[in-house]
This record gives structure tokens, sequence and C-alpha cells, in this order.
């Protein structure tokens, strides 16, 4: 059963941590060859396994030290239909990776959590495409796409599920309404581009907004993710009602354009501690963004500039 699915405690306020760019971590720092940027295929050895709780266990350390919650994701941000079949998986092969990496999860969530540091698990959805591209799919189709990766987890421990880098509020519609027939909470998080907007122009208010009417609020919150703090600030306007439905923040470490970032072989990691002003910020005008993690370039340095930041602000 399930630990948190009823009552997820990140929504009473407190300060939650999670990873940061995992990809990147393993490709630039680890020297580890993911194919299509799928962490999910260290899932097929032992030796991929260990690499993957290590990775974890950095920041589960971070969140203990400093009394936090944290969110652990799955390593399946791209373990859905079409990457899966660039990867060799089939449909039963995609299940087994989905319920494995919960399995994993499960362990790191026994040695770790304290009665101060709740571990939620969440299942990690990717979008069918790219993250920074817009998708074309309605949401009639992406509830269909998405369904047999949201059913999988709902047939395990997970307590939630979260797609992350969305751009196109169809596919987010679509995962929110899966997620809603198979009973498990949903988090939608958009990719946003330098002006603060999706790739398709729409504003994030708007898309946060027609999700929520057409799922009658489903989702359990929304986040952004995958674009430096510089590039959404001024599009988070105080008032907006919104913004309550924002809880949290994974960032990138560089300032560059998702294009910018395309076209370069080496990693952009930015600066950690600036990084953490910028989420100080954040959290002192937006009070309720408390889920704080990294997207592309961020480690775990990142995260522990981030909470050190934020760690004497109350919700």
């Amino acid at each position: 059963m399930a630990k948190y699915r009823r009552n997820l405690p990140q929504l009473a306020g407190t300060t939650f941590l999670s990873d940061g760019g995992m990809e990147t971590t393993f490709i630039f720092h680890d020297g580890i060859d993911l194919p299509e940027f799928a962490s999910f295929v260290l899932m097929a050895t032992p030796e991929g396994r260990q690499r993957l709780k290590d990775y974890y266990i950095r920041y589960l350390k971070i969140a203990r030290e400093n009394g936090t919650g944290f969110i652990l994701d799955t390593p399946t941000w791209r373990a859905n239909p079409d990457w899966g079949a660039k990867l060799g998986y089939d449909a039963e092969g995609l299940r087994a990776i989905n319920r494995d990496s919960v399995d994993l999860l499960l362990e790191l969530r026994r040695e770790f959590e304290t009665a101060t540091t709740p571990c939620v698990i969440s299942g990690a959805i990717g979008p069918r495409g790219d993250g920074y591209k817009a998708g074309n799919m309605n949401a009639n189709e992406a509830e269909t796409y998405h369904a047999a990766q949201i059913e999988s987890f709902a047939q395990t421990e997970a307590d939630m599920v979260a797609a992350y880098t969305l751009t196109n509020y169809n596919e987010a519609i679509g995962v929110a309404k899966a997620a809603k027939t198979y009973a498990i909470p949903s988090v939608i998080s958009f990719t946003v581009e330098t002006d603060g907007k999706l790739v398709t122009g729409l504003s994030l208010g708007d898309a946060i907004n027609r999700v929520d009417d057409a799922t009658g609020g489903s989702p359990a919150y929304y986040m952004i993710n995958c674009a430096h703090p510089s590039h959404f600030v001024d599009a988070l306007e105080k008032g907006e009602a919104w913004l309550d439905r924002v809880r949290g923040v994974k960032a990138n470490a560089s300032t560059k354009s998702h294009a910018e970032l395309d076209d370069s072989v080496t990693l952009d990691a930015g600066d950690p501690v600036d990084l953490g002003r910028w989420y100080n910020e954040l959290t002192r005008s937006f009070p309720k963004m408390r889920i704080l993690g990294g997207c592309c370039g961020t480690d775990h340095r990142h995260v522990a500039a981030i909470c050190e930041a934020c760690s004497t602000q109350t919700a």
C-alpha cells in the first residue's frame, strides 16, 4: 500500500528537496553513456542500479542533515512507449522498469526516512517528444499515450506521479486525466523559455488555468522546471490566483536558452551559490514554493546551496 498517496506531506507547506539534473550528472560528471538521454537503462544491471542509489544518496543525506522532506523521483523520465521503443523496450519491459524503479526507491526510503524527513516516492513521467519543443497531441491522445506508464505506477507503492518538462497544456491535461482514472495524485511541471512562457507562446498562468479547467483542478500542484529563475521570475505576478497552484521549482543552473544548451558540448553548471540566492528570492516572494530541486546542469552542490539559502524561511 502506498504510504502517502492519500495525504501528500509536501502539501503541508514545509520544505521538501528533490534531486538535480540526473541525466546531465551521469553524462558530464560520471562519464556514463545514456542512450537517448535515458537514465532508466541503468536499471538493467546491478552496477547501474548501484550508480542510481549512489546518486540519490547524495541528496538524501542533504535532506536528512537539514531536516527537510524529500521527493524521490524514479529514473523513468524516458520510460514511455516512443522512447522505450528506440531503446529496445516493449510494453512489458517498460512496466518492469517502472515497477522496479519504485522498488529501488522503497529501499532508499526505508534507509533514510525519519520523522522529520518524510520521503515521497514519485513516478517520473516525461513528454512523448522533446522537452524543449512543442508536442502536437491533443488531450485525448495524450491521456491514452501516458495511461500505460501511469497505470504501472498506480499498481506499485508510488505515492504520486510527476510529469516533467511538459511544453504543451494538452499533454498535461492528458496526464492529469489518466492519473485521475488510476486514482494516483499527479503533479505537472512545465518547461518555460527565456521569456517565461511555454514554447508555444502560451503564458504559464494560462497553461495552468487551462489544465485546471479541463480536469476539475485534479493535479495536486504545479511546478516550473528546465529554465533559470531569471527567465521566469518576471512572469510571476503576485496576487494572481494561479500562482497558489505552483508549489515547486526545478530550475536550470545555466542562464543559457534551450537552443544554446542543445548546441553545447560542455556542461554549464552555473554558480550554485548564485542559484541559491535566486531560490531565496523566489521563496520569499512566493512562500508556497517550498518544493526545491534542480534540472539541467544542477547536482547535489546546487541543491545543498538552495537548501542553505532557503533554510531560515518558513512557509
